[in-house]
């Protein structure tokens, strides 16, 4: 164990940045571990914006999370977001890569009060219990008001050089940023697409339809309009270019794509989940779809009927249908 290293858990976010600030300034030498799932929006310009000049290593956890986020052991937020249980993934991941690394403890952004679920006094401590790892876990933003840990009983960090902020302002946060000269730091922001309300509605959709959802069916569910056209049976409509191309390139050669040739509009994907339904179910489905799709298109108010084509890879499947594009009230009684 190199009692002069430590893991710290790095969301990009002014928290974190402060919280490994007031490690290094102590001599200790810091790994930053950024976690990957489906869910949370790790910008692409995480490790090359580093204020800190520290190392990064990057862990997936998507699998292990599937697992909670189908059972939470501590239940859900306001929407779909196991935070409890998914803190408690993270620090037991942590704990391993510490042990890897030969570090001698753990370190988070964490401040006490900021989350009403995750970041109370007893969840934080219930999480560190959890994770098997809470004797090696310190959160300097409020580690004065939090219980003494082993980094600080064996003074390998000095607890009176760390801090006790707590609740929901970020003034002193913003304070530090100066001092420090931290200038380009993200906005305060949950960064997890679990406790959006409207993601998470389209979620409960796909776990009641696929429990063994893909990392491709939750990337599906960040663009477009979405349906729900019946029993395991959901429509996503491109809103613009941008995720017209999104949807082809997520598309799968299982999928129903529609478009106009005639129309400038949307690139729509229909996605049939468990077993095969009937032709006759599937034609039913699809003209409903061509209809969704139809009413978005750019047309003259004197048009009646829309050319939209229907294709599926798969099923080496090409079709052409004239449809009557769907009124708004007739479009909400599917609308997700």
């Amino acid at each position: 164990m190199n009692k002069n290293k430590a893991i710290a858990l790095y969301s990009g976010g002014l928290d974190s940045i402060l919280a490994i600030k007031l490690i290094l300034e102590q001599g200790i030498d810091v790994i930053g571990i950024i976690f990957e799932t489906p869910f949370i929006a790790v910008k692409n310009n995480l490790l090359s914006n580093n204020p800190l000049g520290i190392t990064f290593i990057k862990e997936d956890i998507s699998k292990e999370f599937q697992n909670i986020l189908l059972n939470p052991k501590y239940g859900f937020g306001k929407n779909i977001n196991p935070c409890i249980d998914c803190r408690i993934l993270m620090y037991k991941k942590a704990g391993e890569v510490m042990k890897r690394e030969n570090a001698s403890f753990i370190i988070s952004g964490e401040v006490l009060g900021q989350r009403p679920m995750s970041q109370n006094k007893r969840s934080l401590l219930l999480i560190s219990k959890e994770s098997g790892y809470g004797q090696f876990i310190t959160r300097p933003l409020s580690a004065l008001l939090l219980p003494e840990t082993e980094p600080e009983k064996q003074k390998i960090i000095d607890r009176s050089r760390l801090l006790d902020i707590q609740g929901r302002s970020r003034k002193r946060q913003i304070f530090l940023a100066e001092y420090y000269k931290i200038n380009n730091y993200p906005a305060p922001a949950g960064g997890c697409k679990l406790t959006e309300p409207g993601f998470s509605d389209r979620l409960s959709d796909l776990l009641v339809m696929n429990k063994n959802y893909s990392n491709n069916d939750i990337e599906l569910l960040k663009v477009g309009r979405h349906f729900l056209l019946g029993e395991n049976t959901k429509l996503l409509v491109g809103r613009n270019e941008k995720e017209n191309a999104k949807i082809l390139a997520l598309s799968a050669g299982d999928d129903y794509l529609l478009d106009s040739h005639n129309f400038k509009g949307p690139i729509s994907l229909l996605r049939f989940y468990g077993k095969e339904k009937d032709p006759i179910e599937i034609d039913k489905i699809i003209r409903i779809a061509s209809r969704i799709t139809a009413k978005y298109c750019d047309k003259d108010q004197k048009t009646e009927l829309l050319d939209i084509n229907i294709s599926n890879l798969e099923k080496n499947y090409n079709k052409k249908i004239f449809v009557q594009p769907f009124t708004e009230a007739e479009i909400k009684n599917y609308l997700i």
